[in-house]
């Protein structure tokens, strides 16, 4: 069953969202990744409003690409009134070495299956 597409993503990102997903990619972090994937500088808000997540689903994801070294997270202090600074987040790794990095875990699982399968088979026979 397709999801329902967040309203203020494109037909482009939304489809990324949904290959992402394929490849088992959980939803916020696939929806956070392509909302970045422009390579604007954007603030959680921003990503929240694109992406209809809701901000704990928006750090969970942060902390994904982060521990990837894929995002980075710049703050800047706020223009008027008191409170915390805004985070600012940016890809900082090609969209292309993140795929690539995708398909190789995908391939080293995939083998990893095979030689179980394998392994089976040599039991069983």
């Amino acid at each position: 069953m397709r999801e329902q597409k967040p309203h203020n993503m494109n037909e482009k990102e939304y489809e990324m969202v949904e290959l992402l997903r394929k490849l088992n990619m959980n939803r916020p972090v696939a929806l956070t990744l392509a909302t970045l994937a422009s390579g604007d500088e954007i603030t959680s808000r921003e990503i929240e409003a694109t992406s209809d997540l809701r901000q704990p689903e928006v750090s969970i994801a942060m902390r994904y690409l982060r521990d990837n070294k894929w995002v980075q997270i710049r703050e800047e202090k706020k223009n008027e009134g008191k409170g915390r600074p805004v985070k600012l987040y940016r890809l900082i790794t090609p969209l292309e070495e993140i795929i690539r990095s995708i398909e190789e875990k995908v391939i080293y699982e995939s083998r990893s299956v095979l030689e179980n399968i394998e392994k089976l088979k040599s039991l069983a026979g």
